[in-house]
C-alpha cells in the first residue's frame, strides 16, 4: 500500500498473519508485566525477608536483561521455530517450579536465588523477534512505523495492566499463582508465535546468522550510537518513579502516585499512536535526538509542580514522548542490523534501556537524600539530554550506519 490513508493501524493488522502473529506474542508478553510483582509477593511471602526477596528478583532481573542479546542471537542463528520453543518451555517449567516452592513457606532462599538466576536466563525475547517479524510481514514503510508504533504502545500498557493482574491474583488466592500464570502465558504465546507461518524459514528472506562466534556483543556494532540515548531515556524513567513517590509523599498524598503514573501511560499511548500516525519528513536518525530532548525538557519542568494535579499533566506531556522515542530507537536498530542480527539488535535496545532503569532507580534514592526535589528532576532530566547530544553527532565514516530508503509520498527513512 503506498497511499497514505491506506497506511493505518487497521491496515496494519490486516495484512496476512498480521493479527494472528502479534496476538500470539501480546499473549506472551502480557507473562512480562505480571510476573515481576508476583515473584517479589512470592519471595516475601515464602521467606519472610524482603532482603532475600529483592536479591532474587534482582537475579531474575538481571539474567534477563543482561543474557538477552545472547538469546537473541540463538534465535538469529537457528531460527523461530528452533530456538524459541526449547527456550519457552524451559523458561515455563522454572517458573512453575517457583510457583510450587513459594506456594508454602519454608523454601531456603538461596534455591530461590540460583532458580530465579536460571528462569531469568532463559526468558524468551519475544518483544524482538515480533519487531523482527513486522519487518518481514510488512515491507511498505508507512504500514511498518505505524506496527512499531502500535507494538510499543500495547507493550506499555502490557507492563502497566500486568501489575494490577498479579495484585488481583494475590488477593483472591495467593501470589504463587500469578507466577504460574506467567508460566503459562508465555508458553501459550511463545508456542503460538512459534507454529505462525510467519516464523517459517521459508516466509522470511532473512538468511540465517552466519556468525560462527557465540558473542554476547555480538549485533551491537550497528545500534552503538543507539545506546547512550537508549541508555538515558531508561535512566530517566528508572528515577522518575521515586521522584513521583518523593514528591506525592512530601504533599501527604501518596495514593495519588497512581494518578501520575496514569498520566505517563495515558501519554505515552496518545504519543505514541499519534507519532505512528504521520508521515514524517525528518529522518530518523534526526528525530531520536529530538524526541529525547523533548521528554528530558518535559520531565525537568515536572520539578517546579506546585501540586500532584499539575505533576500529573507534565508528566503527562513527558509521556507523549516515550512511546515515540522507543519507537523510533527500534526502527534505527532494525535499519542499522545486518540482515542476519536484526532479533539481536532490537535486544540490545531492551538491554540498554533496562540497564538505564535500573541505573536510575538505584541513584534516584541517594539523590532524594540530598537534594530538593526539583534538583532531583533537573538531574534525572539529564541522561536522555545528554544522550541527544551524542546522538545529534555526525558518524566520523562517510557511510552512516543506517540505510535509507524512500516511500512514493515521502523523502523520509524506510520505517516514515
Amino acid at each position: 500500500m503506498s497511499s497514505q490513508s491506506a497506511a493505518s493501524y487497521a491496515a496494519v493488522l490486516r495484512a496476512p498473519l498480521a493479527a494472528r502473529t502479534f496476538s500470539a506474542a501480546l499473549v506472551g508478553r502480557l507473562s512480562y508485566g505480571i510476573v515481576f510483582l508476583s515473584l517479589v509477593l512470592a519471595f516475601t511471602k515464602a521467606t519472610g525477608s524482603y532482603t532475600m526477596a529483592g536479591g532474587a528478583i534482582a537475579l531474575f532481573g538481571l539474567a534477563s536483561s543482561l543474557l538477552s542479546p545472547l538469546r537473541a542471537q540463538m534465535i538469529d542463528r537457528y531460527g523461530i521455530r528452533r530456538a524459541l520453543p526449547p527456550m519457552a518451555i524451559t523458561y515455563a517449567l522454572l517458573l512453575a517450579l517457583l510457583a510450587a516452592l513459594t506456594w508454602r513457606p519454608g523454601t531456603p532462599g538461596p534455591l530461590l536465588w540460583s532458580l530465579a538466576g536460571i528462569a531469568g536466563a532463559f526468558t524468551p525475547p519475544l518483544g524482538p523477534i515480533m519487531r523482527t517479524l513486522w519487518s518481514d510481514l510488512l515491507p511498505d514503510s508507512a504500514l511498518l512505523q505505524r506496527a512499531y508504533s502500535l507494538d510499543t504502545v500495547a507493550e506499555e500498557l502490557l507492563y502497566v495492566t500486568g501489575p494490577l493482574i498479579a495484585g488481583s491474583l494475590t488477593g483472591l488466592a495467593h501470589p504463587s499463582l500469578g507466577v504460574l500464570i506467567s508460566a503459562v502465558l508465555m508458553l501459550t504465546g511463545s508456542l503460538a508465535v512459534a507454529t505462525s507461518p510467519a516464523a517459517d524459514p521459508a516466509f522470511s528472506s532473512r538468511p540465517p546468522s552466519a556468525n560462527g562466534r557465540w558473542s554476547l556483543l555480538a549485533g551491537i556494532g550497528g545500534v552503538r550510537r543507539l545506546l547512550p540515548v537508549t541508555v538515558g531515556v531508561g535512566m530517566c524513567l528508572g528515577s522518575l518513579s521515586l521522584f513521583m513517590v518523593a514528591f506525592a509523599e512530601r504533599h501527604a498524598q501518596l495514593a495519588a502516585v497512581a494518578w501520575v503514573e496514569a498520566a505517563l501511560a495515558a501519554g505515552s499511548a496518545v504519543g505514541g499512536l499519534a507519532y505512528g500516525a504521520v508521515s514524517w519528513r525528518l529522518k530518523l536518525e534526526r528525530r531520536l535526538p529530538l524526541l529525547a530532548t523533548g521528554l528530558a525538557l518535559s520531565l525537568a519542568a515536572a520539578g517546579f509542580a506546585p501540586n500532584i494535579g499539575v505533576l500529573s499533566v507534565l508528566v503527562g506531556i513527558a509521556g507523549l514522548f516515550l512511546a515515540p522515542t522507543l519507537t523510533t530507537a527500534y526502527m534505527l536498530a532494525d535499519q542499522a542490523a545486518t540482515a542476519d542480527s536484526k532479533t539481536q539488535a532490537g535486544a540490545w535496545i531492551n538491554t540498554a534501556f533496562n540497564a538505564g532503569s535500573a541505573t536510575g532507580s538505584a541513584s534516584a534514592g541517594l539523590l532524594i537524600e540530598r537534594l530538593a526535589l526539583t534538583a532531583c528532576f533537573a538531574i534525572g532530566a539529564l541522561p536522555p539530554l545528554l544522550g541527544a547530544l551524542a546522538g545529534m553527532r555526525k558518524p566520523r565514516n562517510a557511510a552512516a550506519p543506517f540505510r535509507e530508503e524512500t516511500s512514493p509520498e515521502m523523502s523520509t527513512d524506510a520505517a516514515s
